[in-house]
């Protein structure tokens, strides 16, 4: 559910709570300020512009609308879009046609996690009709869950690596002399008994502390597997996917360009995309945070609207996901493609897991990279 924006409560009555709706909507879909004769004609009111007109200058007395000198009409400010996201949108879903082509799509994409998170961004941005950002399902550090050696031609090994989060990483090793399959498997157990469930830093501790107890082989794989963990750390820490900036750019709130400066900012600074969502979201799964201007904490947003969402298993793996758009963005589109996207990648974690802890993985199903890393 979406957590709460009220920071006070505004009493407003039925008729006040219609018109701030009604107002929001209506600026929402026209991006022009909203006056009391365009809501009684285009949406039928029972009662007179004049009584509009009053309830109008209420709204704005309460700080939930704003009156630009220039016109006669008035719009949401900050306040308003809170009212209105937490008291009047109500729950919003996708049409079932767009939801049945979500999943879909992610079913396609269900046995490479990398591709989850680029697909998940155009979804988003297409969906929202905003720009998307997503960041890698990742644990607090990778650990180490088991690895293979498995013996192809001549001196050549290739090294599986599974991570706890289900993520594999594979390598191609030259042996410095050949080792038969059985060595090879009474190594690779050796280590799963050692080092299951340990970081690279426990890894490496692990390494200086008993070092001698490890044959030279052993020792190598061991380096290897706490460096390849280490770029695994480096990489998710830093891997934040994104979509849809060029098209929210074209909204009529961009056209000046300080503003449009300030959300290109905003999406390229990867840094604060991260401060604000490891702030702004708990680390539980599943609840949808609506952040409006900024909510006084951030000003670099205070021509934007952010909705974000956790997505994963509490405790073990998770990401995170959200639409960036003006402060005039269609909030239940946004809330609902959110909430929608962050389920579908919640039951794809949940389902790697699942074939990990059934040995589905060590077949290859789950491969992340083919071959080596790109982590560069």
């Amino acid at each position: 559910m979406v957590s709460d924006l009220m920071e006070e409560t505004v009493d407003l009555t039925p008729r006040q709570q219609t018109i701030l709706g009604l107002t929001v909507r209506e600026y929402v879909k026209s991006a022009s300020p909203v006056s009391s004769r365009a809501l009684v004609e285009h949406y039928g009111l029972p009662v007179s512009s004049a009584t509009v007109r009053n309830e109008l200058a209420t709204l704005e007395e309460t700080g939930l609308l704003t009156h630009p000198h220039t016109s006669a009409g008035r719009v949401p400010t900050h306040e308003g879009y809170r009212y209105f996201v937490e008291r009047l949108l109500g729950e919003v879903e996708l049409p079932l046609r767009e939801r049945l082509t979500i999943v879909h799509q992610f079913h396609q994409a269900r046995q490479n996690l990398e591709q989850w998170m680029p697909l998940a961004a155009s979804t988003l941005a297409r969906t929202a009709r905003g720009a998307a950002v997503v960041t890698a399902p990742q644990s607090e550090r990778s650990r180490y869950k088991h690895l293979q050696l498995i013996s192809t031609r001549g001196l050549a090994v290739l090294l599986v690596l599974v991570l706890e989060s289900g993520m594999v990483r594979q390598r191609m090793l030259t042996l410095a002399e050949p080792l038969t399959q059985r060595e090879l498997a009474e190594a690779s157990e050796r280590l799963n008994q050692l080092f299951a469930g340990l970081t690279a830093s426990e890894i490496g501790e692990m390494l200086a502390e008993q070092g001698s107890t490890f044959s030279a082989f052993e020792d190598d794989v061991a380096r290897l597997v706490s460096e390849l963990l280490h770029r695994v750390d480096a990489r998710s820490a830093g891997a934040i996917y994104s979509d849809g900036l060029s098209e929210m750019l074209q909204q009529p709130e961009f056209s000046e360009g300080e503003k449009a400066q300030q959300i290109v900012q905003v999406m390229e600074e990867r840094s604060f995309l991260r401060t604000v969502i490891h702030e702004a979201l708990s680390p539980d799964v599943g609840n949808v945070r609506v952040l409006v201007g900024g909510e006084g904490e951030w000003d670099q947003l205070q021509a934007c609207s952010l909705v974000l969402a956790r997505y994963g298993v509490s405790d073990l793996s998770t990401g995170a996901l959200g639409v960036v758009g003006p402060t005039r963005m269609l909030y239940g589109r946004a809330i609902s493609a959110v909430r929608f996207v962050a389920e579908v990648l919640t039951d794809l974690v949940e389902e790697t897991y699942a074939l990990e802890i059934s040995g589905e993985s060590e077949s290859g199903e789950l491969i992340v990279e083919e071959q080596g890393d790109r982590d560069g």
